[in-house]
């Protein structure tokens, strides 16, 4: 166990300034997965032997991907499910409530229709989201320069209240949504930097309640799925 412990870590360690991709996140060993808890906050990973301590970092972006069930087709509206609540259940509880709430964003994709590829909408492309993403990362490398942070994951509490402040109408709009949705102090601000990254996507200055609300919508899914009763 131990020694799977010292594995995972060293491939949390290799993703450093980089992306750890998940595919199947459920698929996961139950340890190799709590092991993402602690780096995931504290940006480094700690592997104690007998004589010795080594901290390594690990300052990566976490992207996973799972089905809500073993079959797929769990809340599909156009297939079955052919899965047993119990299997459900037990399936989608094999990721924590605590490593959950350590992912900033929690994104539904659901399956595309043949239709959908003959619209003539027009699509932003992969160049046009560049450039925002770029510009957003030079507003925050700027605003951030005399604190020696880049991004918004970065700030602290008290940074946070510095530069993710909200009108009257936007803290009743968080209020609501913290007491709805029961939100943990993790999750709430998790929800400012998410909406303070939005807001620089749109060259705001502030956060408004528009970044807000998206910002929210993006901590809802584990109500969905983790918490039915």
């Amino acid at each position: 166990m131990e020694e799977e412990k010292i594995q995972n870590h060293g491939e949390i360690s290799l993703s450093h300034l980089g992306v750890l991709f998940l595919d199947e996140f459920p698929e996961f060993n139950r340890s190799a997965l709590e092991s993402l808890r602690i780096p995931l906050e504290d940006r480094e990973v700690t592997i104690s032997r007998l004589n010795t301590t080594i901290k390594y970092p690990c300052k990566f972006m976490l992207i996973a991907s799972m089905n809500p069930c073993q079959c797929g087709y769990y809340g599909s509206l156009d297939k079955k499910c052919n899965c047993k609540p119990e299997q459900i259940k037990k399936y989608i509880n094999r990721i924590s409530g605590p490593l959950l709430d350590r992912i900033d964003i929690h994104v539904e994709v659901n399956q595309i229709k043949y239709k959908q590829f003959e619209k003539n909408e027009k699509i932003e492309t992969s160049e046009e989201i560049k450039k925002r993403v770029n510009n957003a990362r030079n507003i925050q490398k700027n605003r951030y320069e005399k604190y020696g942070i880049y991004s918004n994951s970065e700030l602290t509490s008290k940074l946070i209240e510095e530069f993710c402040k909200l009108n009257t109408q936007s803290k009743k709009i968080l209020e609501m949504a913290f007491n709805k949705l029961e939100l943990s102090t993790r999750a709430y601000t998790r929800i400012l930097k998410v909406a303070r990254t939005i807001a620089d996507l749109e060259q705001c200055t502030n956060i408004e309640e528009r970044h807000l609300v998206e910002a929210i919508q993006y901590r809802s899914l584990d109500r969905k799925y983790w918490h039915q009763k």
